[in-house]
């Protein structure tokens, strides 16, 4: 997955991505296009497919791994199942190559509502996109402790 420039600001991607769904009208063309985003999403190392990188609370298995950089925060991700890799794709785009201020600034729950995903996904999915943000959040929160 390509990172952002780091002169693009999370709201400009954030901006692209409304665009983008705006484009595609219905919920059943949105679905179709974070599934397309997560086919674009580079194979999980073996190595990474660890317990301690589970996404709890998800429908299927999600492993998310950290690799800090430069004191921004670089993201590598995947999972079993088309959607929920779709849905890591989207979040990595918005989160992956930010430093842990700008992840804990940005309201995740407000980016994916104006792209109308959490309605269009059944609960329990939409339950384990909140805990794909919040694993995200844990990683730049425990980046900016461990910085002093």
């Amino acid at each position: 997955m390509t990172s952002p420039a780091p002169d693009r600001s999370i709201d400009k991607t954030l901006a692209e991505l409304v665009e983008e769904f705006d484009l595609l009208g219905d919920w059943e063309g949105r679905i179709e296009y974070v599934i397309d985003l997560g086919k674009d999403l580079p194979p999980l190392p073996e190595a990474a497919r660890i317990e301690a990188n589970k996404v709890p609370g998800c429908a299927a298995q999600v492993w998310l791994s950290l690799r800090p950089e430069g004191g921004r925060l670089f993201f590598d991700a995947d999972s079993d199942s088309a959607l929920s890799k779709g849905n890591i794709a989207l979040l990595l785009r918005l989160y992956s190559g930010r430093l842990p201020t700008e992840i804990l600034g940005f309201d995740a729950k407000a980016a994916l509502d104006r792209l109308g995903l959490p309605s269009a996904l059944t609960r329990q999915r939409a339950n384990g996109l909140n805990s794909m943000v919040g694993r995200i959040r844990e990683a730049a929160q425990a980046s900016m402790l461990a910085a002093g």
